[in-house]
């Protein structure tokens, strides 16, 4: 029984090719994983960063490590030498840090900013006019160790998918229009298990999946 290997599979036979999955395997076991990884998966995506150190550790380094969870200023350094892509940045000082910390390693850690496109108070994200306002800013021109890549958003948790829907074509509408402005502006990742379909129907090129692949969330290692 490859219960893993066959979601994976069911997911990816579904996706347009410019769409990446990033197979969200927070709190799930190294077990898990690996066979993800057996059955073709490269790029996952934790949500705490001392979890995402540990895995990368003991994990083949040709997996790409994407940071999904809101961010810490001060455990960015912990991860610096080998993150591929931060989702969450919703702050300027989150982007001078990654880029503080990233000179460090000598490297370039591509970024998203995170968008507020939800209703809930509960989630984090910049205002629009905010992120319009970093990328045209001379002090983000200043930042040579990090890259902006993309947008990333989160749509309100509800069973009324218009709203789901609605929200993800605000950021679709932003993306374009910063696209044309910054061209190095590839990626828009919304869309996580539940909502992941509507999202690319609105645009997404990266979506975040995680009970859809590994089953229920287990919050015990």
């Amino acid at each position: 029984m490859n219960f893993i290997k066959d979601n994976l599979s069911t997911i990816n036979a579904s996706l347009p090719e410019n769409v990446t999955l990033v197979a969200v395997s927070k709190t799930k076991p190294i077990s898990d994983i690996k066979e993800a990884y057996d059955a073709g998966q490269r790029v996952f995506g934790e949500n705490k960063i001392q979890e995402m150190v540990s895995k990368y550790e003991v994990l083949p380094k040709d997996i790409k490590w994407h940071m999904i969870g809101h961010l810490q200023r001060n455990k960015v350094k912990y991860m610096a030498h080998f993150v591929d892509l931060i989702h969450g940045v919703d702050s300027f000082k989150t982007l001078k840090e990654i880029d503080k910390q990233a000179k460090k390693h000598n490297r370039i850690i591509h970024c998203l900013l995170q968008a507020r496109i939800a209703k809930e108070e509960t989630k984090f994200g910049l205002p629009f006019d905010e992120i319009k306002n970093i990328l045209n800013s001379s002090e983000f021109q200043e930042l040579t160790n990090v890259s902006v890549v993309g947008l990333m958003g989160m749509a309100s948790f509800t069973d009324n998918l218009d709203i789901v829907a609605d929200e993800f074509s605000s950021l679709k509408e932003l993306f374009d229009e910063l696209n044309m402005q910054h061209s190095s502006l590839s990626i828009l990742s919304m869309g996580m298990s539940g909502d992941y379909k509507i999202a690319i129907e609105k645009g997404s090129t990266m979506i975040r999946v995680g009970s859809s692949i590994f089953g229920a969330r287990n919050y015990v290692i």
